[in-house]
């Protein structure tokens, strides 16, 4: 690290996943691509200061992006600015991993402890950006109801916690009309620092999808007066894009709770009664639980979701169960499995997370469609191939109301066992999760769930 020159401390090295085309687009980074942003804040920067930035590399899921206030034209009194952002993105959402640059002007607050070497500064648009939640800076899916927990600072001492709070039509230079953009607020607090409260407060940042962030406006703390950085995108050659669907189809909020009941046309006439019930949550992934309530099959067990960028996956489920003898239900495969290995139609859940991921995409719409492969993890549990697709948004009245909701229908083949193969249709509402299964079998049995409450 040079002396004058704030460097990150920290290199963030979690969340290495297989990033989707909804990161890319929330901040976009093709090579050419250009923003200015113009900042000010009301006490320390009353002077606008432009600010060009650019993308200095990308390799992969990583790219930097790099600014300069020179060559913009700024007023004398306005303060120089040169540095850079890294970022890597992630199917849990756009993280920041390393920045640098210039020192920050001596009139600014210290944030940190000690002005010696610190590695805080909050002089350009970026760093307003990525100041205490760089793990993520935007969470994702971007869906209603979302909020996250983050960190950032070089001593990681500066925390957030953020909220999704939807889409609004906003006005900025950079566009000679109104464009739709996604707000984010975050609480921030920073505590110990020698120019403190300035680093804590709230900070609102507006996203457009294909462009990035076009306005921030962080109120910082310290009452009537206190001072307020605002951000506002001036140019760039980046075009704003329809922002995807923010309906959360399958809600992964600790103690929410649902009952279905499931029938089968040959093998369960009388239903099988259960609950579920959202028990656990922690960054997307939820744990489910559920417990028999009356009906043929006495249940209890759980199941493991994470909603990412690459959709609502299942990625495990465990299940203790006893059916009454008379209802007996026919044996699945996979033949490379012992039978004691393989999976069994004991839940509403088991039926509609059979054979492969995900249930459905982070921002789904018709015509969406994905394939089952032939190998993989999902292949050696179930042994399934077929083809799944977004029908789009029906109605569909059961037991607990009429709702909107979103229709997957996926083909199911697995050889060898007809009671393991056929097409099933599953009906997903906006913040009440599955609401419907119809599960036409190739033995000719119709499985069918539907939500009771």
């Amino acid at each position: 690290m040079h002396v004058g020159r704030v460097v990150s401390a920290l290199f963030v090295a979690l969340f290495i996943f297989v990033s989707s085309a909804a990161a890319d687009d929330w901040l976009p980074h093709a090579s050419d691509a250009t923003w200015s942003y113009t900042w000010t804040d009301s006490v320390y920067n009353k002077t606008p200061t432009k600010e060009a930035v650019t993308v200095k590399e990308s390799k992969g899921t990583s790219f930097v992006l790099a600014w300069t206030t020179d060559g913009q034209g700024n007023p004398a009194d306005a303060p120089d600015s040169t540095g850079t952002v890294s970022f890597q993105e992630t199917n849990a959402g756009l993280l920041n991993t390393d920045w640098s640059s210039n020192a920050p002007p001596q009139a600014f607050p210290i944030l940190c402890a000690s002005p010696v070497r610190c590695g805080n500064s909050l002089a350009s648009t970026y760093y307003n950006v990525i100041w205490g939640g760089r793990v993520p800076v935007l969470s994702e899916p971007l869906i209603k109801g979302a909020t996250w927990t983050s960190s950032g600072g070089a001593g990681n001492d500066v925390a957030s916690t953020s909220r999704y709070l939807g889409t609004e039509s906003i006005t900025v230079p950079a566009f000679d009309h109104p464009v739709t953009a996604a707000i984010v607020r975050s609480d921030i607090t920073q505590a110990g620092a020698l120019g403190d409260p300035y680093g804590s407060g709230v900070r609102t940042i507006w996203w457009v999808y294909g462009v990035g962030p076009v306005k921030i406006l962080f109120e910082h703390a310290g009452g009537a007066g206190a001072p307020v950085t605002t951000a506002l995108l001036s140019s760039t050659n980046q075009t704003p894009k329809a922002s995807p669907t923010d309906d959360n189809y399958f809600p992964l909020k600790k103690g929410l709770k649902a009952r279905y009941s499931w029938t089968n046309t040959k093998y369960m006439k009388k239903a099988s009664v259960q609950d579920f019930t959202v028990d656990q949550v922690v960054n997307s992934s939820a744990r489910v639980s559920v417990k028999s309530v009356k009906g043929p099959i006495k249940v209890a067990g759980a199941y493991g979701f994470t909603l990412r960028t690459d959709g609502l996956t299942n990625i495990w489920g465990t299940t203790q169960a006893a059916v009454l003898p008379k209802y007996k239900f026919p044996q699945l495969g996979p033949r490379s499995l012992p039978k004691a290995k393989r999976r069994h139609f004991f839940t509403p859940f088991d039926l509609m997370d059979y054979g492969f991921n995900p249930l459905f995409p982070a921002y789904p719409q018709a015509p969406n469609n994905w394939e089952g492969a032939g190998a993989g993890r999902d292949f050696q549990v179930y042994g399934v191939t077929g083809h799944a697709q977004i029908l789009g948004v029906q109605t569909v009245k059961v037991p607990a109301g009429t709702f909107q909701a979103l229709a997957v229908r996926t083909t199911l083949n697995q050889a060898g066992y007809k009671f393991g193969s056929g097409m099933r249709t599953s009906w997903f509402a906006a913040n009440k999760g599955l609401v419907k299964l119809v599960f036409k079998h190739a033995d000719r049995s119709t499985s069918t769930v539907v939500l009771v409450k």
